[in-house]
């Protein structure tokens, strides 16, 4: 054994934050005021309030953290789509001292990043490098890789193909892991995995086989007018963690957001 892997880690995987949008993970000192008269300003300065209340809660119940896995889409980027219209601020390197701050406030050992999307995190440059950069410590960032946990491998993107059909879901999941099979068993370039993580659909899902699970990650953020006029299907905000033992065992805890702004209510006519 490596130095470290006789006793437990836990390992805490987040995704999705798009700090900078309305709605995406907003430390205090971004919030919207909420004694406005403004009903829409009003709204989300509550559910601002709600989801970082539950983000800090949960990161804090979690503690202490060896390992914060952030994959993907740390900030909302430009929004080009939607001309900026749901941004709280256009500066991306703003929206990256948001991410920081949230990021910290795990305190982990090592924080390891994956890149997010280009329309979101730079299309001519990254700026999830950026912010690993200011995190500084035990912090690098990844397109695609695999860490090793106390035994298991873990195979980790942000990207993954949604699914129109609920059934279909776990497809894509199921898919990555046959890609890692044949990577490892025919061309033998690809550590065999145990556990594959994905994001980008801001749900969660899970599925497995002998000695493999994957999942795809809930989000930290939860509305968007792209999501309420494109999108079809539920959404989840939320965080995962697991807890590898020095054996080579390992569980999983899904903790997911409820709070009363999630819940859409129907207007009397």
């Amino acid at each position: 054994m490596s130095k470290g892997e006789d006793k437990p880690k836990r390992v805490v995987v987040i995704a999705d934050l798009h700090c900078g949008h309305e709605y995406g993970l907003t430390p205090p000192d971004w919030w919207y005021r909420d004694d406005v008269q403004n009903e829409r300003v009003s709204e989300i300065a509550h559910f601002q309030r709600a989801l970082w209340d539950f983000y800090e809660k949960s990161i804090n119940s979690l503690k202490p953290i060896d390992i914060l896995l952030v994959n993907g889409d740390c900030i909302h980027g430009k929004e080009e789509k939607a001309g900026g219209a749901e941004l709280i601020t256009l500066d991306r390197h703003e929206q990256v001292r948001m991410a920081k701050e949230a990021i910290q406030l795990a305190e982990a050992k090592k924080v390891r990043l994956l890149y997010g999307t280009r329309y979101h995190v730079g299309k001519n440059e990254d700026f999830e490098s950026i912010l690993a950069d200011l995190l500084g410590g035990d912090v690098a960032v990844h397109g695609h890789d695999f860490f090793n946990v106390n035994g298991t491998t873990i195979d980790i993107k942000h990207k993954i193909a949604n699914s129109t059909v609920p059934h279909g879901r776990m497809t894509a999941l199921a898919r990555a892991r046959l890609w890692n099979v044949i990577w490892n068993a025919e061309q033998e370039r690809q550590p065999k995995a145990n556990i594959f993580i994905r994001s980008h659909v801001h749900y969660y899902g899970c599925c497995g086989g002998n000695n493999w699970f994957a999942f795809t990650t809930p989000a930290l953020c939860y509305n968007s007018t792209y999501g309420i006029r494109s999108c079809e299907g539920l959404v989840d905000v939320g965080i995962i963690s697991f807890d590898f033992s020095p054996e080579g065992n390992y569980k999983w805890r899904i903790i997911k957001a409820t709070f009363p702004s999630l819940k859409v209510l129907p207007e009397s006519l």
